[in-house]
């Protein structure tokens, strides 16, 4: 008999009874993808016997499926702990760390569960891909003792790749970008098609030394009477990008806009998003603003899609030039020294300056701790002070320290993104944190709506514009 049914005894009858009901009701509204009414009901079933293994296990996967990765691995430890013959446990505790970067103890995990389960083909594959990462770290550690510098756009050579006699898409006048390409590359992307690698190559090139120039924090002037826009995560939802454009308008230096992190992964088509946001920075480089988000990393980029289809699209050499590229994007915007634009949010510490963001060295991998850090993963609470983060990076914040920390900087209020909202944005803290997030029916399954901000000079005043997903096939804007 084991621990877990010896404690079992513990709680009533009645009390087992109940928790069973409320661990059904959660588990159908985890196949019809309710994460958070299935968290809730998986807490409720805890509550009542909080000695069920299965319970912990089911919400980590629930917190799994909401980036919760810290809550998921706290769950899976607690479900490994009541019982450690649980399998599952050590499976969803795996997931999580590989989530977090944590590869050495995720293998372990990995092991474990393949070990308990010979012959699961599933599992076998999950430690092979994690013990192939394990290596490839191991094996890049030990060779950037001599080659630490060495830079993928050097090895590039544009004039070796020929452009093809049958190939009809847009094409770079002169090497730039216009806006007569960018709406060629619309329209080739709406149908499916890809851009040339000689063109994608040279963008990327162009743009990583544009990035490579600017600052960590990007000052933004507004005049009075013009409109800006911020816009959240897109994670590969090209259509609705394009959406975006339909309802306010393409970028023009009289329509500027703002992306603020996470323009790939989870979507189909972040190849076509990238593009197109470089392309724009391109045409417009003081009109068209980039924030990096915690997806423009390596390792998210190897865990969430986009390293797999850079490869399949172009080539394992473009897949490395992106991580170049990303590790050059500013890590927040401040627009009229009134309002400071990041992915993640706000910091572990009270004293956290704009000189110090500014000065923040970004060409690098984001690290688990610090200014930069945070500024790609933490999130507000309602609660006063601060937490540990439920992703298990950054922190959460309460009101207090936004409001310490607009008053220390001269700030009205912060910008972020980062976290799925129902209307595609929330505003929280009294008014200083605003949250937007614009990939509508989020991984297809979220059925949240998108949003961006606008707001003038004048006031900068957040407005707010939401709208629902499109489809794609009847899409027909340019």
């Amino acid at each position: 008999m084991s621990d877990n049914s010896v404690k079992e005894k513990v709680v009533s009858p009645e009390q087992a009874a109940e928790a069973e009901k409320f661990k059904e009701s959660a588990n159908v509204y985890f196949k019809i993808q309710s994460y958070d009414e299935a968290i809730e009901n998986y807490t409720k079933a805890i509550e009542l016997n909080p000695y069920m293994a299965s319970y912990y296990g089911n919400r980590s996967f629930a917190y799994l499926k909401t980036e919760c990765f810290g809550y998921a691995l706290n769950d899976a430890s607690k479900a490994i702990e009541l019982d450690k013959n649980y399998v599952k446990g050590y499976w969803r505790r795996a997931a999580a760390y590989m989530s977090l970067s944590k590869f050495k103890l995720a293998l372990k995990d990995f092991e474990t569960v393949t070990k308990a389960r010979p012959h699961d083909q599933d599992a076998k594959l999950k430690y092979t891909e994690c013990f192939k990462i394990v290596k490839k770290l191991a094996f890049e550690k030990a060779i950037s003792i001599d080659d630490n510098k060495k830079n993928i756009a050097d090895s590039i050579n544009l004039d070796s790749m020929a452009i093809d006699d049958d190939y009809n898409g847009p094409k770079l006048e002169n090497g730039k970008v216009t806006l007569d390409f960018m709406k060629d590359l619309l329209k080739w992307y709406k149908e499916e098609c890809k851009l040339h690698r000689k063109y994608a190559y040279q963008i990327l090139l162009d743009v990583k030394n544009w990035f490579m120039a600017q600052s960590s924090l990007i000052d933004v002037t507004i005049p009075d009477e013009n409109k800006f826009t911020i816009c959240g995560d897109i994670h590969g939802q090209f259509y609705d990008l394009l959406n975006i454009f339909e309802l306010n308008g393409l970028p023009s230096e009289t329509n500027p806009y703002l992306f603020n992190g996470d323009f790939v992964d989870r979507g189909s088509f972040s190849v076509e998003c990238i593009f197109t946001l470089f392309g724009f920075k391109l045409l417009y480089p003081n009109h068209f603003f980039m924030s990096r988000g915690n997806h423009e990393s390596a390792i998210m980029n190897h865990m969430y899609g986009f390293d797999g289809e850079v490869k399949a699209k172009y080539t394992n050499q473009m897949a490395a030039l992106f991580t170049e590229v990303y590790n050059w994007l500013p890590l927040a915007h401040c627009l009229n020294k009134r309002v400071l634009v990041m992915h993640g949010g706000l910091f572990s510490r009270d004293d956290v300056t704009l000189q110090e963001i500014r000065e923040t060295d970004r060409n690098r991998q984001p690290p688990d701790e610090g200014v930069m850090c945070e500024l790609l993963w933490s999130d507000p609470q309602p609660q006063m002070g601060r937490a540990p983060s439920k992703r298990g990076v950054g922190v959460q914040f309460g009101p207090d320290v936004t409001h310490e920390f607009c008053k220390l900087n001269g700030l009205d209020y912060i910008v972020r993104s980062h976290e799925v909202k129902n209307d595609g944005y929330e505003v929280s803290h009294d008014g200083k944190c605003i949250t937007v997030f614009s990939a509508p029916n989020y991984c297809d399954t979220m059925g949240n709506r998108g949003a961006f901000i606008t707001l003038y000079g004048k006031d900068m005043k957040p407005q707010f514009t939401s709208y629902e997903a499109v489809v794609r096939k009847n899409i027909n804007y340019f």
